[in-house]
């Protein structure tokens, strides 16, 4: 044990005034250090995290960290902290749907756009996450693109204008409010030509499409410059595949609508191809979608419905092209805003059902307890609904860009892992590419080793980029920092430093994405929307003192990468 010598000084006061004269005598003695203090000098002087990493052996491999933006805007202790031993940071909360997507369906980037430029003041890579998932969503804005449409009474009334009336109350995406008709279907290749009367109530756009109800896809006609005044319009269009709906898309018109006298035909023909073209007697063979889109009406206000009113549920189709529409704007802007800083993605997040059958999706059907921010892309997309954030992620990120999966619980004694593998396996049949697959590792110190080194060797063999993506471990049984023992944290110390170094020695090197430890703090206790709420699970304590699990990490990194 080390010792510390130390000198007292006592001064011997000849009277009760301090003189020239007074005398002292030195006495020595030594004092031993606690082990605990001498332990922790050890620990103290391990130099940065980042400074064990072999990057000219492998230098592919990024050392990560998770935290929320507000601590990395403000500058203090963890800002320093991230900034010194780590070389990547990835948000825990703030680059998910929930946190950009507003209630009118735009995405509000601006603390984004702060974040990329903080993250280049520090030459700090950026990690994205997460583009799509069942939690963290705007499930309210989801859930009403997809509602059913209410059609108000009629309260028995006749009809009694000839003007087809439209109203939508606020500006939102053009598609979400929406007035159309089943058409006989178009002739591919074929010129078609609107002629439509039209006014608003005031001065303002509509769009005008024709679409195939088989795929929802179509082409698009162009748009109506609206003033307060009847006018006509002439529109065309050269069809790309059968068309067989006429469509009004006028979200973006803030006010009332009224058409009149709509005539569409093939070039060369006078037989138009919608038969009610003056609304006199057919005005309810027009129907009409979106949350803010008043139903089909006369123009003098009455409802077209019957007298009691009724719901009109959207399709499964219908359902399927609003949300794919709602995904890819979601991912178009964040990779559009992002890709000039942020190379790598979790495009898709915790994919897999936890039991009884592992090789499925999880859902929401059935739940009657979804959180507010819970929603299940797949129960309306299906099993493709990956396919389709991994293509929408390629089409509008870098062509570079690293695309991963990622999910929970891989290293339990189940199938997850396995399930994972087949789900990946099943995207890439469908043509979408996945980069890596990353692991979270939410573990604690009864985690089996075993179980470690088999989910080690199960990604290992798939080829991919290995990531582990968010890994914490605690002390099991929801042991809380008061009632930790010096055991326990050794503990803790042993299974980070196996799970870095199996990681490093299983994986190829050249597949190693690397790590990212998700709470570098012991969680504190005063809040339950902390992450594992009064958790020691992070390599320092609240108080920022580095605990044997840094010194864990440090050693494996020194010793394997």
């Amino acid at each position: 044990m080390k010792k510390i010598n130390k000198t007292i000084v006592i001064l011997l006061s000849l009277g009760t005034v301090w003189s020239s004269c007074s005398k002292y005598q030195s006495l020595e003695y030594a004092v031993e250090k606690p082990e605990k203090v001498l332990a922790q000098e050890d620990i103290d002087a391990y130099n940065p995290l980042k400074s064990y990493l072999d990057k000219q052996a492998n230098p592919g491999f990024k050392l990560g960290v998770a935290l929320n933006m507000n601590d990395y805007f403000n500058k203090g202790v963890l800002y320093r902290l991230v900034n010194r031993n780590f070389e990547e940071m990835v948000m825990g909360y703030e680059m998910k749907h929930s946190s950009i997507v507003q209630a009118d369906g735009s995405l509000n980037l601006a603390r984004v756009e702060q974040l990329i430029t903080a993250a280049q003041e520090n030459n700090m890579a950026l990690y994205g996450h997460t583009l799509c998932w069942h939690s963290g969503q705007n499930a309210t804005y989801l859930n009403k693109l997809i509602a059913p449409v209410v059609i108000p009474g009629s309260g028995g009334a006749a009809l009694a204008g000839h003007a087809l009336k439209m109203s939508n109350p606020s500006v939102v995406n053009a598609w979400e409010a929406q007035t159309a008709i089943d058409i006989s279907p178009t002739e591919v290749g074929k010129e078609y030509i609107l002629k439509i009367v039209a006014r608003g109530s005031k001065a303002g756009n509509m769009g005008i499409d024709l679409q195939s109800t088989s795929n929802y896809t179509g082409d698009n006609m162009g748009s109506l410059a609206l003033t307060t005044s009847y006018k006509e319009y002439e529109l065309k269009v050269t069809v790309t595949a059968a068309r067989n709906r006429f469509i009004i898309n006028f979200g973006q018109y803030d006010g009332t609508i009224f058409i009149d006298k709509v005539v569409l035909t093939k070039t060369g023909s006078s037989a138009s191809l919608i038969a009610n073209s003056d609304f006199e007697s057919n005005i309810d063979g027009w129907f009409g979608w979106g949350n803010n889109s008043s139903r089909a009406q006369s123009a003098n206000g009455e409802g077209y419905g019957s007298p009691g009113g009724s719901t009109i549920e959207k399709t499964p189709a219908e359902k399927e092209a609003i949300l794919s529409k709602a995904m890819e704007t979601f991912i178009a802007g964040m990779l559009e805003k992002t890709k000039g800083y942020i190379k790598a993605w979790d495009v898709v997040n915790e994919p897999m059902a936890d039991w009884p059958d592992q090789y499925a999706l999880k859902t929401g059907i059935g739940k009657t307890d979804l959180a507010d921010d819970e929603f299940y892309w797949q129960d309306y997309l299906g099993k493709d609904y990956a396919v389709k954030a991994l293509q929408f992620a390629r089409k509008y990120g870098n062509a570079n860009d690293l695309l991963f999966i990622n999910d929970y619980g891989l290293e339990g004694s189940g199938n997850k892992c396995k399930g994972l593998i087949a789900y990946v396996n099943y995207i890439e049949s469908k043509g979408a590419k996945v980069d890596g697959i990353g692991t979270q590792m939410h573990i604690d110190i009864n985690t089996s080793k075993d179980n470690i080194v088999t989910m080690f060797n199960l990604l290992a063999a798939t080829g991919k980029l290995i990531k582990v993506s968010e890994l914490d471990i605690g002390l099991g049984n929801g042991i809380k920092t008061s009632n930790a023992t010096a055991e326990m944290y050794q503990k803790q110390a042993d299974l980070y430093k196996f799970v870095v170094a199996k990681y490093l020695e299983i994986i190829p090197k050249d597949k190693q994405y690397g790590i990212t430890i998700w709470s570098p703090l012991d969680s504190p206790d005063q809040e339950s929307s902390f992450w594992r709420r009064g958790e020691p699970i992070g390599l320092w304590t609240e108080g920022f003192v580095r605990k044997p699990a840094y010194q864990a990490v440090a050693e494996a990194l020194l010793t394997k990468n």
